[in-house]
């Protein structure tokens, strides 16, 4: 029998060396299904979609799988890796509060209830980190627990800087694509007017302009030539950090403290259809609560306007936390064939369910 297990074992050297001698220098052996299925997962992107799926009343889904979704890149459908429930993948927020003069009127009930959503929508393996909006996007607290954070909120003081609205966003998305773990939901939930008069590609925009102006322009005319400076630099800002968000796969929430005098000029309606439209191709929302004056001459009347602006605040909060808490994480392999910087089209369907809403990010940049 040792004789023979001998003969079996030189026999099976034999086979394992003549197949290593008919590879070639540069070549490689054609891989087995097992085999090759593992080397797509390596070279592939894996493609994450946080998505909420609400009613017809606006109450969210609860128990979903994969079945239950299709994914569409430009139009073709992919195969879906997993899916998970909010119960299951931790949560990464990125809270920022603009302390610019445009947002004080109602600025500490504001940081009262951010703080108190951050106690209701967070669990011991979430984490937030708190950004300000001012001159420049500036880091206050790195992603810490629900209650520091909310320690952290309440030493906020408001001024009346200048506001860095684009940069501000970016450095935050960028911030959680950096330090946040893979596999988490990102999210960014901003309070702000959307208003920006000193993130660097605006002001450098500006300065550029005035450095070609020949001949002594005053008055109207520069200032018609800096408006359609800034104008355009915004245009471009809005492009750039959009990507920021999408490369990050983080999710983009606003809430508009201004209420309805956001239309009273053409900045503050550019600066809400902006939030709009970051909140819409992320898969979020741009709120704008109504809401009411409360620096008239009546004192009455303001007593009576800020209860009706902090309950309104509070419902907005507490739609945005039960959103948070029923967020689905979908995840895929991306195609490979994508050129690298191009932008892919995405699409969330539920085709067996009717009467459902899904917000979900509309697409991603190729990286890679």
């Amino acid at each position: 029998m040792k004789s023979l297990s001998n003969r079996y074992n030189f026999a099976f050297l034999a086979l394992a060396m003549l197949a290593l001698s008919t590879i070639g220098y540069g070549q490689t052996a054609t891989p087995t299904p097992a085999a090759d299925d593992e080397v797509i997962k390596v070279e592939s992107r894996l493609i994450m979609v946080p998505a909420s799926v609400t009613d017809q009343n606006g109450n969210v889904v609860n128990g979903l799988t994969a079945k239950d979704f299709v994914v569409r890149e430009d139009g073709k459908s992919q195969m879906i890796e997993s899916v998970g429930s909010a119960e299951i993948v931790p949560l990464e927020i990125a809270l920022l509060f603009d302390i610019s003069a445009s947002t004080d009127s109602m600025f500490r009930f504001q940081q009262e209830t951010a703080a108190k959503f951050l106690k209701d929508v967070m669990r011991p393996a979430d984490r937030a980190s708190i950004f300000l909006v001012g001159e420049r996007g500036l880091l206050l607290q790195p992603r810490d627990t629900a209650e520091r954070s909310m320690e952290t909120i309440r030493t906020i003081v408001a001024t009346k800087q200048q506001t860095a609205f684009y940069d501000s966003v970016r450095v935050a998305a960028e911030y959680l694509k950096t330090n946040s773990p893979s596999g988490v939901r990102r999210v960014l939930v901003i309070i702000s007017d959307g208003e920006d008069t000193n993130s660097t590609g605006v002001i450098k925009a500006i300065f550029e302009a005035e450095r070609k102006i020949t001949g002594n322009i005053q008055g109207e005319k520069l200032r018609e030539l800096r408006v359609k400076a800034r104008d355009g630099a915004k245009l471009a800002e809005q492009t750039r950090v959009l990507r920021s968000l999408q490369d990050a796969d983080t999710v983009f929430y606003s809430i508009n403290p201004a209420g309805s005098s956001y239309q009273l000029n053409s900045m503050s309606v550019f600066g809400q259809e902006n939030m709009q439209r970051f909140a819409e191709q992320t898969g979020g929302s741009a709120f704008l609560p109504k809401f009411q004056p409360i620096d008239t001459k009546e004192p009455y009347s303001n007593d009576i306007n800020k209860r009706k602006n902090e309950s309104l605040l509070n419902g907005i909060f507490n739609q945005l936390a039960n959103e948070l808490r029923s967020q689905y994480l979908i995840q895929y392999y991306a195609d490979e064939n994508q050129t690298k910087g191009s932008f892919v089209k995405l699409s969330v369907e539920m085709p067996n369910r009717s009467g459902v809403r899904i917000r979900a990010r509309q697409g991603y940049y190729v990286t890679n």
